[in-house]
């Protein structure tokens, strides 16, 4: 995913939904909404919570901001050499594990180190394997690829006692340290402000007036912790109501979406107008159910993926196919995140405590973009490692 071209400062152009009033409305009821003929396009029924819209509306501005300096680690331990990782992957298929994975191996092969992929395979017991056999291979350190460590319990308890430093993307709510289970760092953007934007994206967009389908899985712990915040931030305004939450664990997404798609709007029909998804990937499952259901790819339903960001999702909302928005992880930069944060602990030194800010692309500020990370990060952990 390297070399991709970054957003350019100048290409945001705000269009967001009129009728900021100070008021408030914290609870979730059904209430008339106004139609819409897209993302921040006229509406005809006043906000349905006005002063939340405005606080969202202020936020959203703030998160579509394309260009990101870069403000994590400046200093930090020289390159050690002679490394070898292995990065567990819960299953490649996730663009966002995938993502990850590519910024580990461009990152060390900046720094001289080897790095071994091994694909889960999106199962309990297929991950379980995975890391039986990177514990096998006696690397210098393990990545835990977008699974809970729980999942692993006994491998993790090995990898403890041969004090192989482990570190976790995606893999706990938290970023940063974690002692049970015992992960050097975490590295991932904080989910509640993911969750967060995502949901003051639908309330700004829509005026405050939206039927909401949330996509999410639930046998992922990170995953659906994220879902519940989407759920909580949407109930700060009383003029959106969720219409389903709809648990397709990501393994079964190609096959399962489609059909559930299909159902959703033979229930709903056009009182769906958004959709917000713990993963990208959703949408482009849904795609073509709501191709067939003669919906128009520029919506609605307006869709939302909180996380991760892959470049398919941002040729999706570049194309207005079925997906408006995204918020993205800095996938490459957290690749090479993961890299120094193993050169910190190959060191002995504390983790970095770095965490990417949040992020919103639209076709609006993409540039044709498909991929979105802060500026100057790459040269900043060159500095840092001497390269």
């Amino acid at each position: 995913m390297h070399g991709n071209r970054k957003a350019t400062p100048g290409a945001l152009t705000v269009r967001l939904a009129a009728c900021a009033l100070l008021g408030t409305a914290t609870v979730l009821v059904g209430c008339e909404r106004g139609s819409s003929d897209g993302p921040g396009g006229s509406t005809t029924a006043p906000s349905g919570c006005p002063a939340v819209q405005a606080r969202a509306q202020a936020s959203v501005r703030q998160a579509e901001k394309a260009d990101i300096p870069w403000n994590g680690p400046t200093s930090g331990p020289t390159a050690v050499s002679g490394k070898t990782l292995v990065f567990v992957a819960q299953t490649m298929t996730n663009p966002g594990v995938a993502g990850a994975a590519n910024g580990v191996k461009d990152a060390a092969r900046e720094i001289g180190w080897n790095v071994r992929v091994i694909d889960g395979g999106g199962t309990p017991a297929g991950v379980q394997a995975a890391m039986s056999e990177a514990l096998t291979l006696k690397p210098s350190g393990i990545v835990i690829g977008g699974f809970d460590p729980d999942s692993t319990s006994r491998q993790v308890a090995r990898a403890d006692a041969a004090r192989i430093p482990l570190i976790g993307w995606h893999a706990v709510a938290t970023p940063g340290p974690s002692r049970r289970p015992p992960l050097f760092t975490n590295v991932t953007t904080k989910v509640e402000n993911v969750a967060a934007i995502s949901a003051q994206w639908v309330i700004a967009q829509s005026n405050g007036n939206a039927g909401v389908v949330l996509f999410s899985d639930a046998s992922i712990p990170f995953a659906r912790n994220k879902a519940e915040l989407i759920r909580k931030q949407l109930r700060t305004c009383s003029g959106v109501k969720l219409l389903s939450y709809e648990n397709i664990p990501i393994p079964d997404a190609s096959s399962r979406t489609p059909r559930e798609v299909s159902s959703l709007l033979s229930r709903f029909g056009s009182k769906w107008t958004y959709s917000v998804a713990i993963n990208d990937l959703y949408f482009a499952d849904a795609a073509p159910a709501l191709r067939a259901a003669g919906r128009k790819g520029s919506g609605p339903p307006f869709n939302i993926g909180a996380g991760d960001g892959d470049p398919s999702a941002f040729q999706r909302i570049e194309n207005r196919q079925y997906q408006a928005a995204t918020v993205p992880e800095p996938l490459s930069l957290q690749g090479w995140q993961i890299i120094d944060e193993f050169n910190r602990a190959f060191s002995g030194r504390p983790a970095s405590g770095y965490v990417a800010p949040v992020h919103i692309t639209t076709a609006a500020n993409s540039a044709g973009a498909t991929t979105w990370d802060p500026t100057g990060y790459q040269e900043a952990y060159r500095k840092i490692w001497g390269r």
